[in-house]
């Protein structure tokens, strides 16, 4: 199996080089060649590691390659572990990465690009690999800056459009304001650990740190820096909304299974270190609830199909978070991967529906579209039932009422998460299904352009399925006699038990939650199919508030008047920049000097013979002078 785990990381980056280096020279029919079987392969791979960990699910793999540099004590190696947390997050790389290649043959087959995608998204792919495969936090934060810098190639992937390369910068710029305080982080950790190696390093944390100690917190709040930066959560949430200017297979690709979900990673593989932090978990908690319920209403007033996910995306990440905060660390990996295949589904057949209906975003443009695109609306449709948790029969309810109850009964959980918690699903059902009822009900007022093929279709479906059955492999410890395969799911991290275990109240606020999703959805049906003239009304009405959520509750506003433009007038100011003046001097100096030294190569003999003179007569006195 260890030879395995080395291939799995080799394959996209020879894809990456192959096409990056060859693909002018290469047919569209190898491009796709090499940028799906890249990733299809590793695929296949990890389904091969992951039959072997069914017998030894506690087992853990460690593969050295080589040394990748020493300076001092610090001696980071290109070595790779597997566990059963990486195993799960690889899985959702490689599989849900390979639909999304095979998606994209389809979507992006008319793009003058075509090479340079799957180049860009082959290097997605591995960078993220690395990151959750890394045995060390020097080698993870390579794959961490690898998903930033592809991230930023593929946000502007359409770059001749400025607001496409705005976009991109953006999320560069803010998501470097985290990556700055993770790195912080691993310097502080170094400095009293003289290692960065992860198993030593969480081995060695509580024995060191005494829990509740100002290190340890500062440790943990660095490093939450950096996975609030890279998983878009409050305040650093502003990035994600506008990273929808690139292709929606891109979309899919950073929202599911790569970018945002690395700050989740990140806290949970350090759990250990956050362990020693309660002030800081209760901050993760609150973060997440506070995050999921600003992105959920923000989400609610979206127009554009794309940023009602990204909107999406950022709430569930809060729930993630949210999770890890109460301590809840399998709860918070399993509603990771359930989250990976019903938000792929969606952005992919958003993708689709923005194909047919010429290249237009918003869904009160669209309308009736059940009927022309039967399979898209089936498949849309099972996505986002998962992702409002319709009760019972999808896996978004078993994975986030595991997150709701926990933040209740769960040893650090408390009322005020879980009510916040619980407005989110409310506020989440109503705002998917007022995106199903707008795109797919009512009247049809456009012609569709085009109609999707198999290889759009297939990872569909495939996803359709994942999003209503990958729940019953993980059910709640009061339904899961009624499961043959709970318990299935191990992701070597402690189980947040609860401290109130009373069946009779799980199964009350299993039907709370229920109760709010089902409640959600026949207000998005009674606004947006009974009543359509409600919402009109009362955006026009309350219009300043509907800006205010439009906005995204006026972040980058905030941050417009709070950093950028005091900033660009300090650079006005400083426009002849007085640092710059010291090396325009300090050339000016060094020019000086050579002019007059020019000046004693004059090709005269008798000048040089007197020169060497005078410096023979100038030593001499020095050496008799001393």
């Amino acid at each position: 199996m260890q030879h395995l785990i080395g291939y799995i990381v080799l394959f996209p980056f020879l894809g990456f080089l192959v096409l990056f280096l060859l693909n002018r020279y290469l047919s569209k029919s190898m491009v796709s060649l090499i940028g799906v079987g890249s990733v299809g392969i590793p695929a296949l791979l990890t389904m091969l590691v992951g039959l072997n960990y069914l017998n030894d699910p506690d087992g853990t793999v460690r593969v050295e390659t080589w040394e990748w540099f020493q300076a001092g004590s610090l001696d980071p190696g290109i070595t790779f572990l597997l566990d059963p947390l990486a195993l799960i997050f690889v899985f959702i790389v490689t599989f849900v990465g390979f639909l999304i290649h095979l998606y994209s043959v389809e979507f992006m087959k008319n793009d003058d690009g075509y090479g340079r995608f799957f180049a860009y998204m082959n290097l997605f792919i591995g960078s993220m690999l690395i990151l959750v495969l890394a045995d060390n936090l020097v080698f993870l934060y390579l794959g961490w800056e690898g998903v930033g810098l592809c991230s930023f190639l593929l946000i502007g992937f359409w770059y001749r459009d400025p607001e496409n390369v705005k976009a991109a910068k953006k999320a560069f710029v803010v998501t470097r304001i985290g990556d700055t305080s993770m790195v912080i982080g691993l310097f502080l950790l170094f400095a009293h650990f003289q290692t960065l190696e992860i198993q030593e390093l969480l081995a060695a944390i509580p024995g060191k740190w005494a829990e509740g100690s100002s290190l340890a917190t500062w440790g943990s709040i660095l490093l939450l820096g950096g996975a609030v930066g890279k998983s878009a959560q409050l305040p650093l949430q502003v990035w994600l909304p506008d990273a929808m200017a690139g292709p929606s297979p891109v979309s899919a690709l950073i929202h599911a299974a790569t970018m945002v979900t690395a700050g989740v990673y990140l806290i949970a593989r350090t759990h250990v270190l956050f362990l020693q932090a309660p002030d800081v978990m209760e901050g993760v908690a609150i973060i997440g609830a506070l995050t999921l319920l600003i992105a959920g209403t923000s989400a609610l007033t979206q127009t554009d199909i794309k940023k009602v996910l990204a909107y999406s995306t950022i709430s569930q990440i809060g729930y993630m978070f949210l999770a890890l905060g109460v301590g809840a660390w399998s709860a918070a990996v399993f509603h990771f991967m359930v989250h990976a295949f019903f938000k792929a589904l969606l952005f992919l057949a958003a993708g689709a529906v923005i194909l047919a209906m010429h290249h237009e975003h918003n869904m009160f443009k669209m309308g009736g579209l059940r009927k022309r695109m039967p399979v898209i609306f089936w498949t849309f449709l099972a996505g986002a039932a998962s992702l409002a948790a319709v009760p019972l029969i999808t896996a978004g309810f078993y994975s986030k009422d595991a997150i709701l109850w926990l933040s209740f009964a769960g040893e650090k959980g408390n009322s005020a998460l879980w009510l916040a918690g619980t407005a989110g699903a409310f506020i989440t059902a109503v705002y998917t299904f007022r995106m199903i009822f707008v795109t797919f009900y009512g009247k049809q007022d456009h012609e569709t352009a085009y109609r999707p093929g198999y290889l759009i279709l297939i990872p569909l479906i495939v996803l359709a399925v994942f999003s209503m059955l990958a729940g019953f492999i993980e059910m709640p410890h009061n339904m899961a006699h009624v499961d043959l395969f709970s318990g299935f799911v191990q992701f070597s991290l402690p189980e947040a038990m609860p401290q109130i275990n009373k069946p009779g109240l799980e199964w009350l606020f299993q039907g709370i939650s229920s109760l709010m999703t089902l409640g959600g959805i026949f207000t998005a049906y009674f606004l947006y199919l009974r009543r359509p003239e409600k919402p009109r009304q009362w955006a026009h009405q309350y219009s300043r508030t509907r800006q205010f959520l439009l906005e995204g509750w006026k972040f980058d506003r905030l941050y417009r008047y709070l950093v950028i433009r005091p900033v660009t007038y300090l650079s006005e100011v400083n426009r002849e920049d007085f640092i710059d003046r010291i090396y325009i001097l300090m050339a000016e100096s060094t020019r000086w000097w050579h002019t007059l030294l020019v000046k004693t190569q004059n090709g005269r003999v008798r000048w040089y013979i007197m020169g060497t003179a005078l410096g023979v007569l100038l030593i001499l006195a020095i050496i008799i002078l001393i």
